[in-house]
């Protein structure tokens, strides 16, 4: 990745004719370049400010789960991760780091030439912190619904393919590349929502009134905000109808809305019906035995 303001005068010659498809030249000449990055206070206040909000959430998290017994601290431990996970990136973000200015070729013309270089900041370290948090949030809407294993992973493995093609999408170096990795993360989203949303549904089912209303309405607010997300991608990164700042603020209301608020909800649910959720024993609560084997279960272990 090179940074063309770095680039001598004097190394920089004339670029032969390309076509589309030829990599970005190492040896950039003087072209028209747009540099889109953070420009505002705003943007950095957004970022301290989630900032602040996620380390406030965590510790009420923590808490909260000090207050039940172990064996019903999943939940609880899962809301905490998310925010803790939130907490490094936007303190990273809003320090300079995780971020880097990506150039991409924008403009050629219809005889292969470059006409125009954009230099855009993408903020890599939000799409690591998605990678890890998504999962964490699906793991929760899948053992309320009692979604099967299988299910459950296909749906964490389609959630990482659609984050990591996120991040091949903002660094690709042209437009049409960019926008075929953003197809496949879409196709991958989709997946998703198939295997929690049609799935779920299914398994759903077999529980009590309160429980399928109560899921019901968390995943599909759930999915919903999960589907902005790659409208401001599309409409930010991906056309650039919004400038780095307005992207920043949009990332952060999603990323509040999506961790910190789902958990309180999913929290304060507990407090109010706490037997809707699944109580974990064996070696989540009482570790491993004197005789070495790992309770799996209510009298059974890994060696049975």
């Amino acid at each position: 990745m090179f940074i063309p303001q770095e680039i001598p005068e004097a190394t920089r010659v004339a670029a032969p004719l390309r076509t589309s498809d030829a990599p970005v030249p190492t040896v950039i000449p003087d072209l028209p370049r747009v540099y889109l990055q953070i420009s505002s206070e705003v943007g950095y206040r957004t970022l301290w400010v989630v900032f602040v909000l996620m380390v406030l959430s965590s510790v009420t998290f923590y808490v909260m789960a000090m207050r039940v017994p172990v064996q019903k601290r999943l939940f609880h431990i899962i809301a905490a991760l998310i925010t803790t996970i939130s907490v490094l990136s936007y303190y990273a973000m809003a320090t300079g780091d995780g971020i880097t200015m990506h150039p991409y070729v924008t403009k050629i013309s219809k005889h292969g030439e470059i006409i125009e270089i954009v230099n855009r900041q993408v903020y890599w370290v939000r799409y690591v912190d998605w990678a890890l948090t998504t999962p964490l949030l699906l793991l929760d809407l899948c053992l309320i619904a009692g979604i099967n294993g299988a299910s459950i992973l296909i749906a964490v493995v389609s959630a990482l393919i659609m984050i990591l093609s996120g991040l091949f999408a903002a660094l690709a170096r042209y437009e049409a590349q960019g926008w075929g990795w953003y197809v496949i993360a879409c196709i991958a989203y989709l997946n998703v929502v198939y295997q929690v949303g049609y799935k779920g549904r299914h398994a759903i089912t077999t529980r009590d009134n309160k429980t399928r209303a109560f899921w019901g309405a968390i995943s599909l607010y759930t999915l919903l905000l999960w589907t902005v997300y790659p409208i401001v991608w599309a409409i930010a990164d991906g056309a650039r109808r919004v400038n780095v700042d307005g992207e920043i603020i949009a990332y952060a209301v999603l990323d509040v809305l999506t961790k910190g608020v789902i958990g309180f909800w999913l929290l304060l649910t507990y407090n109010n019906m706490p037997r809707m959720f699944p109580a974990i024993d064996g070696f989540w609560s009482q570790g491993v035995p004197h005789d070495g084997s790992i309770r799996v279960g209510e009298g059974r272990t890994l060696d049975d």
